[in-house]
C-alpha cells in the first residue's frame, strides 16, 4: 500500500505566528526573499524541515497577516474578532510592531503635510533609505490614520492615542510628536538640521506639547486649581472662563496641538529686556558676574552677550507669525547654536550660560513678565541643550 501520500494540512487552535516572519512581512519582503533569510539562518537544520514545508509555512503566515491587517488599522477590533486565536500578549507584539517606524524614513516625512503629495515622494524616499516602497506606505498610512483619528478628539493627544492604537507609551509619544510636528509644519528638512536626529525633534516636541499648547494652559489652570484656597480658586475659574472659553470647572478640552496663540501673544512683552538699554546692560552684568571663573569660555560669553540674548528674545518675539514657528529649530541653530559652537562652548557650558541667563533675569527689578519668560525660556534651554551635540 502506497504510504508516501502528501497532505499539506495544519488543524490547531492558537494562530500560528513567528515574530521574525512578521517583521519580513512588515518590511516589505516577498515570500521568496524571506524563506531565502530564513534558510540562511538555519531554520532548516533546527525544524529538520524542507524547502517546500519553509516555503508553505511562510507562505501561510504572509496570508495569516494579510488578514489580520485591516484589523490592525483599528487595534480594539483584534481582541474582539473571532477568525484568529491570538493570546493578548501576541495581540501587543502585532500591534507594536505594525506601528513601529524608521527613524529613517520619519526623519524624512517629520512636519510635511501627511497628504497625497508628500505619498508621492515615496519611492525617492524608499530610494533614499533603502527601506521598501510597501514598508514606506505602510509607515506613512500609519501616521496619516493616527493623525486623522486624534484630531476630532478632545483630551490629551498621548492618552487618546494609547486608547485608541494600544501602544505603549513610547511608542504613543513619539507619534504625538509625529502628529504635532504636522499640525505645526516645523521645517526640519534643511541641510542645517540633518544632525539633529527623530529623537531629538521628538523630545522638542515633547517640551512643547508640555508647556506651550492650548492643552498645556487647562493642566497650568488645574494645577492651580488643586493647590489654591477656594476664594482663588473661584476667581482662577473665572479667569480661566473668560480667557479660554474652551475650561471647564474641572477638566479642560486639552487642545496638545495648537500652540497657544495668547501666550506667543505674550511673547512680545519680553522685547523689553533687548530694548531697554539699561535692562540689557544689568542683565548682562548679572549674568557674567555669575558666570566668571565658572568656564574657559568666558570672554566669548561675556562678547557674545548681546548678540545671544537679542536672538532668543527676537526668536520668543516672532512667534505669533505662522511661518516663523516653522521655522522655530532652523532659528535656534543658526542664531544659536552654531555660534556657541564656534567659539567652542561645551554642553556644559551651554546649560551654565541658559541657566544664569534664565535666572538673572527674574531678579531685575522693572521686568514684569516672569511667568511668560519662565515658559519660554525652560522649553527653549531644554530643547537647545538636546540639540546640542558636542
Amino acid at each position: 500500500m502506497d504510504m508516501s501520500v502528501e497532505l499539506d494540512v495544519f488543524v490547531g487552535n492558537t494562530t500560528i505566528m513567528d515574530e521574525e516572519v512578521y517583521q519580513f512581512w512588515l518590511d516589505g519582503y516577498t515570500v521568496n526573499d524571506a524563506v531565502k533569510v530564513r534558510m540562511e539562518g538555519g531554520v532548516l537544520e533546527e525544524y529538520e524541515a524542507s524547502t517546500d514545508v519553509l516555503l508553505s509555512d511562510t507562505m501561510d503566515q504572509f496570508r495569516t497577516f494579510q488578514m489580520c491587517e485591516r484589523l490592525l488599522h483599528t487595534p480594539a477590533k483584534l481582541a474582539n474578532q473571532l477568525l484568529f486565536q491570538i493570546p493578548p500578549h501576541r495581540q501587543t507584539m502585532l500591534i507594536e510592531r505594525y506601528y513601529a517606524f524608521d527613524n529613517a524614513f520619519v526623519r524624512e516625512v517629520l512636519g510635511k503635510k501627511l497628504s497625497k503629495g508628500t505619498k508621492k515622494d515615496l519611492d525617492d524616499i524608499s530610494a533614499k533609505t533603502g527601506i521598501t516602497l510597501k514598508s514606506c506606505r505602510r509607515q506613512f498610512d500609519n501616521f496619516k490614520r493616527v493623525f486623522k483619528v486624534v484630531e476630532e478628539l478632545k483630551g490629551p493627544l498621548v492618552e487618546n492615542i494609547q486608547q485608541h492604537f494600544l501602544l505603549s507609551d513610547k511608542l504613543a509619544r513619539d507619534y504625538a510628536a509625529i502628529v504635532f510636528f504636522a499640525n505645526n509644519r516645523f521645517e526640519t528638512g534643511k541641510r542645517k538640521l540633518q544632525f539633529l536626529s527623530f529623537q531629538d525633534f521628538a523630545f522638542c516636541a515633547g517640551q512643547l506639547i508640555s508647556n506651550w499648547t492650548v492643552g498645556a494652559v487647562g493642566k497650568m489652570q488645574q494645577l492651580e486649581r488643586d493647590t489654591e484656597s477656594g476664594a482663588v480658586r473661584q476667581l482662577l475659574n473665572k479667569q480661566a472662563k473668560e480667557k479660554h472659553p474652551i475650561c471647564t470647572n474641572n477638566m479642560v478640552e486639552d487642545m496638545d496641538v495648537d500652540l497657544d496663540k495668547e501666550f506667543l501673544q505674550d511673547l512680545k512683552d519680553l522685547k523689553i529686556l533687548i530694548n531697554d538699554k539699561d535692562l540689557l546692560d544689568q542683565h548682562k552684568s548679572l549674568v557674567c558676574t555669575a558666570l566668571r571663573g565658572k568656564t574657559k569660555v568666558f570672554n566669548e560669553m561675556e562678547a557674545n552677550f548681546k548678540t545671544l540674548s537679542r536672538a532668543l528674545v527676537n526668536i520668543a518675539a516672532k512667534l505669533t507669525n505662522t511661518k516663523d514657528v516653522r521655522d522655530l529649530f532652523i532659528d535656534l541653530v543658526e542664531k544659536f547654536i552654531e555660534p556657541c559652537r564656534s567659539d567652542r562652548w561645551t554642553s556644559a557650558d551651554v546649560r551654565l550660560f541658559l541657566t544664569y541667563y534664565t535666572n538673572s533675569a527674574r531678579t531685575l527689578d522693572t521686568f514684569r513678565h516672569q511667568v511668560t519668560w519662565d515658559r519660554y525660556m525652560d522649553v527653549i534651554k531644554s530643547c537647545i541643550l538636546k540639540m546640542y551635540h558636542d
